[in-house]
Order: C-alpha cells, then sequence, then structure tokens
C-alpha cells in the first residue's frame, strides 16, 4: 500500500482510499502495451459489475408472473446477490494472496458468468442460486479490482478511478435499459435476457486472460505479495468501537440500501403506474447515467469545506425529491424525476467514498474503514429490496414503499451529517517489521 509522505498532507481519493490486497510498498507503474491492455481489462471488468443487479428490476412483473413466487420471494431474488456484496468481499484478500490478483479476478469473471448463466432457468432455486453465485463473485472482483488500479497505475489513479466509475455506470445502466428490449427480442423470454449477461463476462475474462500469469509470476517473485507481507504487517484496531467509524459506515449503507432499492423496484413501480415497460427501464437507465458526472463533480465541490454534512443532506434531498416526483408525479414528468435521483444517488455514492479518506488520518486507517463501511454497508443496504417486498406484499400498494424511502433517505442524510463532520476517527496502527515492532496513535477521539 502506498505510505504517506512524512507530512501531514491529507490522503486523496484516488490514492488512500482503494483496498490494496496485496500489500506493495511501492507499486511499479505498468507500461507500454501491458498497459494499455490491463486498462481495457480493467474496464470491459468493471462493466460486468452491475448488470446482474440491475437488469432484473424492469423484468421483475414477468417473473413474478411465471414463476409463481411472491412480492417477498422476488424481493429475496433482489436482496441476495447485495448481501453477497458484503459477506463474500470480506473474503477477497486472502484469495489474491493465494492465486494473485490477477488470477483471482479472471477465476471470478468465470464464477460471474456461470452464475448469470444459471439465472436462464426459468425457475426460482435456479435464480436464486445464480443470484447468490453471481452477487459473491461481484462482492469479490469488486473489492479486488481498485486497489489493482492504484498499485499499476500510481501515477494516473484520477484518471483510471473515473474510468472505473463510469464503468460501473454505463454497465448498470446499459442492463437496466435493455433488459425489456432484449426480452422481446428473445421472444418473451425472460429466462435468456438474464442469462446473456453471461457473455459480456466471458469476453471480459478472454481480454483478462493475458494480464494474469504475469502479474502472478511478478507478485511471488517480485516481492510484493507474501514476502511483502511477512517484511511489514499492518494492524490497525479501535475502529468497530468508535462512533465516528459507524457513523460513516451507517451513511455508507444507507446510501447503498437506497441505490440498490432504485434498482431493484422502482422500475416495476413505474410499470404499475402505467408507464410501458420499455420505457420503465430507460428511466432507470437515465438516472443511472446521469450519477457519472454527479459521481465526478460531487467530491470536488464537497471538498472545498472542511465539512461534508451540508453536502451530504442536499444531495440525500436530491435523492429524495426524485424517488417522490417518480412515485407520485403525473408520468409525463418522469426525467426530471429521473434526473434528480441520478445527481442525489451519484453524489451520495462519491461523497460517502470521500468522506471515508477525510475522516482517516492516513492510508492504513482508510483502508480498513473502507472495508468497514463497503462490506457492513452493503450488508446492510442488502435489507432495503427484502424490506420493498415485504413491504409491497402486505399493504398491496405502493404508498408504503414511498414511506420507506423517505424513512431510509432521512436517517441517511442525519449520519450523513455526523459522517461529514471535520474529525478524524480513533484508531490506532500497529506497524511490526522483521526487526521489531512499533505502535503509533493515527488518530484521536473528538
Amino acid at each position: 500500500m502506498n505510505k504517506l509522505a512524512s507530512d501531514d498532507r491529507k490522503p486523496s481519493l484516488a490514492d488512500d482510499l482503494l483496498i490494496d490486497a496485496e500489500d506493495a510498498p511501492q507499486p511499479v507503474p505498468a507500461r507500454g502495451p501491458h498497459a494499455v491492455l490491463l486498462a481495457v481489462g480493467l474496464m470491459l471488468v468493471a462493466l460486468n459489475l452491475r448488470p446482474a443487479l440491475s437488469s432484473l428490476g424492469p423484468i421483475l412483473p414477468e417473473v413474478i408472473r411465471d414463476t409463481g413466487i411472491t412480492a417477498v420471494g422476488a424481493s429475496i431474488l433482489t436482496t441476495a446477490p447485495v448481501l453477497c456484496l458484503g459477506l463474500f468481499g470480506f473474503m477477497a484478500p486472502r484469495i489474491a494472496g493465494r492465486l494473485g490478483t490477477e488470477r483471482a479476478i479472471l477465476a471470478f469473471l468465470v464464477v460471474l458468468a456461470a452464475g448469470t448463466a444459471l439465472r436462464g432457468t426459468l425457475s426460482f432455486p435456479g435464480l436464486l442460486a445464480g443470484s447468490i453465485v453471481a452477487g459473491a463473485a461481484i462482492g469479490i472482483i469488486g473489492v479486488l479490482l481498485p486497489g489493482l488500479v492504484k498499485r499499476d497505475f500510481p501515477d494516473k489513479a484520477s484518471l483510471m478511478t473515473g474510468v472505473y466509475t463510469m464503468a460501473l455506470c454505463a454497465g448498470a445502466a446499459f442492463a437496466a435499459g435493455s433488459s425489456v428490449p432484449l426480452q422481446q427480442a428473445m421472444g418473451g423470454s425472460w429466462p435468456a435476457a438474464l442469462a446473456v449477461w453471461a457473455i459480456p463476462a466471458l469476453v471480459a475474462a478472454a481480454v483478462w486472460l493475458p494480464t494474469a500469469p504475469p502479474r502472478l509470476g511478478a507478485a511471488t517473485g517480485g516481492g510484493t505479495g507474501a514476502a511483502s507481507a511477512a517484511s511489514r504487517v499492518v494492524k490497525v484496531t479501535g475502529l468497530w468501537r468508535d462512533p465516528l467509524a459507524w457513523q460513516v459506515t451507517l451513511y455508507m449503507g444507507l446510501q447503498s440500501a437506497v441505490a440498490y432499492m432504485v434498482f431493484g423496484w422502482i422500475a416495476p413501480m413505474l410499470r404499475d403506474r402505467g408507464l410501458d415497460p420499455v420505457m420503465a427501464g430507460l428511466v432507470v437507465s437515465c438516472s443511472i447515467l446521469v450519477q457519472v458526472p454527479a459521481a465526478l463533480v460531487s467530491p470536488l465541490l464537497a471538498t472545498r469545506r472542511p465539512s461534508q454534512s451540508v453536502a451530504a443532506v442536499l444531495l440525500m434531498v436530491s435523492t429524495l425529491v426524485g424517488l417522490l416526483g417518480l412515485f407520485h408525479a403525473p408520468l409525463g414528468s418522469v426525467w426530471i424525476w429521473a434526473v434528480l435521483l441520478g445527481i442525489g444517488q451519484g453524489g451520495n455514492f462519491a461523497v460517502a467514498l470521500t468522506i471515508i479518506v477525510l475522516r482517516s488520518r492516513d492510508a492504513h486507517v482508510a483502508a480498513h474503514l473502507s472495508g468497514m463501511a463497503q462490506s457492513v454497508g452493503y450488508t446492510l443496504a442488502a435489507m432495503g429490496p427484502l424490506g420493498v417486498g415485504v413491504l409491497h406484499e402486505w399493504a398491496g400498494g405502493w404508498q408504503a414503499v414511498s414511506t420507506l424511502f423517505i424513512c431510509v433517505c432521512c436517517v441517511a442524510a442525519v449520519f450523513g451529517i455526523a459522517a461529514g463532520r471535520d474529525r478524524h476517527v480513533a484508531a490506532v496502527v500497529a506497524d511490526r517489521a522483521t526487526d521489531g515492532a512499533t505502535n503509533r496513535a493515527t488518530a484521536q477521539g473528538s
């Protein structure tokens, strides 16, 4: 992991948020044709990390009709992959330590393709199993990719982080917008429309394949893997007992819950309101695309002030206004509300990531706080789609779901205010080298 300079400069989002699975003391930038291949591969891999999450919502009514499941069963389908993002992300560093980061990504791209293909079965067990397998693969790859960006593109981390973020959003938007057209093109078969997303995952794996063996050899032979860990082990403690760390985690988790509730249920809600199935998917796709510029601009504006509390509130207000417009405003105005929703959600996600860095005093604390916030946060976020399905079935309509969105957004704004304050989490870094052990307190409670 990159060391901070000896001065007290604050870590940047590109340099210090991203988690390294292989803790190399000084990353060696990728050069020449290999750098180009790696950049293209990173983009293709990132494009495949959201279609399994966003492709189901637009055709969920047909899935419910043909499988005979209830709204609660449908909510389990939308919840399972999100839950896996949090649960399986914890396993990523250990897997990367055994296989090497590139080989681990390659292996789980194949697993992602298999899970996505399994969703093409016309049965609830097959859909659920495929969703779990795909979610587990996405959770592991999603933890490993950002660290790879930081390791191989240290001098272009901001650019590659932007490309990575845009690819994530583009994959989600394209899948949401094309699910219904794909279903129609395939003779009305929603299983085929879900399973077809295995093909781009296999294409990404084929492009990624040449990067894997050389980088694994470098990791094991060049001292960046286990050898590095043997010479320098850094342990961060105290975060799980720190109130500010939990405020950051809950802000991350609640804004993510809103995002996955939107992924899974906004298109079915718009269809119930009378919107054409294709148009409902396009509205969600438009909202996701708007997140790209919002995610790039919001951190730049939010970091102009020491506190990000106001930014968190304004962005959550934009999210809530957009949601209420989609739920209750005339259908002719859906594009206005979709844009507001996209601005709020894209900005919230980027500001949440930025807050993780700004509340940390050094890179090691930032990495551990990021792991806590994203793993626990995604696990919490999985409860959002489940809650929507349960409420929808219990109430028989969308009014109660609208109230749930209001409650989650308001609570997220409260934790955004708390997490955005200009202070650092309390954490202790234990830095042990082969010639001895030193401990230093890197952050004090406010």
